[in-house]
């Protein structure tokens, strides 16, 4: 594969795995009540634990997004 065609399928990685992250933020920020009651039927969880488990995750997401697409596909752009 071409540093061309890498550079292409990770600026394709991070857009969609970006699109992710912001649908799961709308998600949360004007649908948490539903969310919330839809994983209260199936876990026993207080309403801060579920902001904090949350609010966690979409962090470690945008950290692996970032070190795993965003920073190669800006590499391969300055190198290539």
């Amino acid at each position: 594969m071409e540093a061309e065609e890498i550079r292409k399928v990770l600026g394709w990685c991070s857009a969609i795995n970006l699109g992710v992250l912001m649908l799961w933020f709308l998600v949360f920020v004007f649908a948490r009540d539903f969310v919330f009651r839809i994983h209260t039927r199936w876990f026993k969880i207080a309403e801060e634990r579920f902001d904090e488990i949350h609010y966690t995750m979409m962090g470690y997401y945008k950290l692996i997004v970032f070190v795993f697409n965003v920073i190669p596909y800006l590499a391969l752009r300055i190198v290539a």
